[in-house]
């Protein structure tokens, strides 16, 4: 069962629908509450967590009550990437698992792009590698004035396969694409809303009750006016995954065996 609070509130929501401690889901009236939880670990994402959140959307698409949905982090932090010390066997070392990370990692772009109903993103701190690639795949971005995106791949020896290639030059010029993605640096929130990564910065204070309120505005608004809305506008992106996803997913894969990637994770866990 759902918990139902009011709007001032933003509940951390229980594991019922994803069978995951660390992906909560909580409602309020017509809008479901997503809280990536893994506050230990900047809600770094590990195994089960991707294989959970990859099956989420599919889940929530049949909930025939849902409007709108919010997407935020517990604490303060939207979500810290990838958990090394769990990819290093899970990704690296593992080809059975490494093949079913890259089967939800290409399956959570699509289902995002899919799904019906629209998806607030509330970015409550840093967003990076994984993080920043489902706040983008949202259709609504704010951002806490202390988070910042910063998408990793490329400076961890691995292709930007699985959003930042797909989404971003759609969103901003190929150039500035190009100098994000190839050099990893951190884009803070007014920058990402100048590039036209977010749509607006929140007062940190203030971002998930600001985020709530957002997707109760949209799951207020003539249902079928507003999937239809977005499932037209997100043909364009429709278009980049049919081009471009298979190809990052692939070279992406091929890239965990690599020497440049294991020396990443070496000197990560080193530290």
């Amino acid at each position: 069962m759902f918990y139902y609070l009011a709007v001032t509130d933003l509940p951390a929501g229980n594991s019922e629908l994803t069978g995951c401690d660390e992906i909560l889901v909580a409602a309020d009236g017509p809008v479901r509450i997503v809280t990536l939880n893994n506050p230990g670990n900047a809600n770094a994402v590990n195994n089960r967590m991707h294989g959970a959140f990859a099956r989420l959307w599919t889940t929530l698409g049949e909930d025939a009550d849902a409007r709108a949905v919010l997407l935020t982090g517990t604490g303060d932090f939207f979500s810290a990437g990838g958990d090394l010390v769990e990819w290093l066997h899970t990704h690296v070392e593992n080809p059975v698992t490494r093949r079913e990370g890259m089967r939800d990692a290409r399956r959570i772009v699509r289902d995002m792009i899919d799904f019906p109903l629209p998806i607030v993103a509330a970015v409550n701190g840093p967003a990076v590698g994984f993080g920043c690639s489902i706040a983008v795949l949202c259709d609504i971005v704010l951002m806490s004035d202390r988070s910042f995106f910063a998408d990793t791949h490329v400076a961890s020896g691995l292709v930007a396969g699985d959003g930042g290639s797909v989404l971003w030059p759609l969103l901003m010029s190929l150039l500035k694409a190009k100098e994000y993605l190839l050099l990893g640096e951190k884009i803070r929130a007014d920058k990402a809303v100048e590039l036209g990564l977010a749509n607006r910065v929140v007062p940190h204070a203030d971002i998930k009750a600001e985020g709530l309120a957002l997707a109760h505005r949209l799951a207020a608004l003539p249902a079928r006016a507003v999937q239809d809305t977005k499932r037209t506008l997100n043909l364009h992106a429709e278009r980049a995954v049919t081009a471009i996803l298979e190809f990052g997913i692939s070279a992406e894969t091929e890239c965990f065996t690599t020497p440049e990637h294991r020396a990443a994770i070496d000197q990560f866990l080193n530290r």
